[in-house]
């Protein structure tokens, strides 16, 4: 098994509650991963892991070769609540990210800032505070602040759940774009179908609790890298969406 980011017969229970089975699973760096499976399958435990947040209860994680123990500013999370600070204004929340990067000097801070304003559409609202911005712009501003900070992998978990459907959809093209430009490695949890065959380069699919791995998906191969809002109404995608609904609904008997 190769793969930046390792699972190395990793398993893990809460009590005697079994939460994950022993998994192992090599993911690329520089690829966008969707974790799909139903609701309290064990996707966001798994993920957890990988921001070690949680230990394994057997098995271990592997980021680039080493252990993974205890969370480091090499990956970043974002989570479904909007997670910018109400009491920094939007270029303040994207500094937070870097308040451990001694190697930065202050010009260099600024620069960084100044980048993930424009990279992220934020430049006009850079002295606004997050009671004035949007809920799709404060995703922005958290997403920025997880780059800023240095992460090599970005683990969200659905991030874009609370969003309404336009703002969601635009999030997901403008993820996908960000992830090739910044050659970052992103885990996305979800369980909406449609947004993982979009987002992803490859989908894992969990089945119930326990989870364990249903469905190894290549969607690159299949759908390419580049992913405008239009792909969603050509006859390739509808297939591999519903070859993946197929797959939710026969292995684990869960309709999601």
């Amino acid at each position: 098994m190769t793969g930046y980011v390792q699972f190395v017969d990793t398993a893990k229970s809460f009590g005697p509650i079994d939460v994950v089975r022993k998994t192992s699973l090599g993911l690329d760096r520089n690829s966008l991963v969707v974790f799909l499976g139903p609701s309290g399958c064990g996707k966001t435990t798994l993920m957890r892991l990988v921001g070690g947040l949680d230990q394994p209860s057997s098995g271990s994680i592997l980021l680039g070769g080493e252990k993974v123990v205890r969370p480091d500013r090499r990956r970043g999370m974002v989570f479904q609540s909007y997670s910018s600070f109400p009491w920094l204004t939007v270029k303040n929340n994207i500094a937070f990210g870097m308040r451990y990067r001694k190697d930065l000097g202050a010009t260099e801070r600024a620069e960084r800032i100044s980048h993930y304003l424009k990279l992220f559409g934020l430049a006009d609202f850079a002295d606004s505070y997050p009671n004035r911005i949007s809920g799709g712009m404060r995703q922005r501003v958290a997403i920025a602040r997880t780059l800023a900070a240095g992460s090599d992998v970005l683990l969200m978990d659905e991030p874009f759940g609370a969003l309404d459907a336009l703002t969601r959809e635009r999030l997901q093209v403008e993820l996908r774009q960000i992830q090739i430009r910044e050659e970052k490695t992103i885990i996305f949890v979800t369980h909406d179908v449609e947004e993982a065959v979009f987002l992803a380069d490859r989908i894992i699919l969990f089945s119930r609790r326990p989870a364990s791995i249903v469905a190894d998906i290549d969607v690159a191969t299949e759908l390419g890298p580049d992913r405008p809002l239009e792909i969603r109404e050509t006859q390739k995608f509808f297939e591999l969406r519903n070859k993946v609904l197929h797959l939710i609904r026969n292995e684990t008997g869960v309709v999601v």
